[in-house]
């Protein structure tokens, strides 16, 4: 499909797609925080508890690097 190969398309779907699913699940914690009124420590939870998604998916792709052949 337009000269690219099944992997690269997936390749970019991961990276651009999942960064792009990451960012819209932020704004979504910040309007979940914002509507229930969770205060600072309850918003810095939340997005405490997002960020270890966000560390997992970063840290996979760090260690696709580093083992790829």
């Amino acid at each position: 499909m337009f000269g690219f190969t099944e992997e690269q398309i997936a390749e970019f779907g991961m990276t651009f797609g999942v960064g792009g699913f990451i960012l819209f699940m932020l704004f979504i914690i910040w309007k979940l925080a914002r509507e229930s009124n969770a205060g600072r420590f309850g918003t810095f939870i939340l997005f405490f508890v997002l960020a270890f998604g966000i560390l997992g998916f970063i840290a996979k792709s760090i260690l696709q690097a580093i083992l790829a052949p």
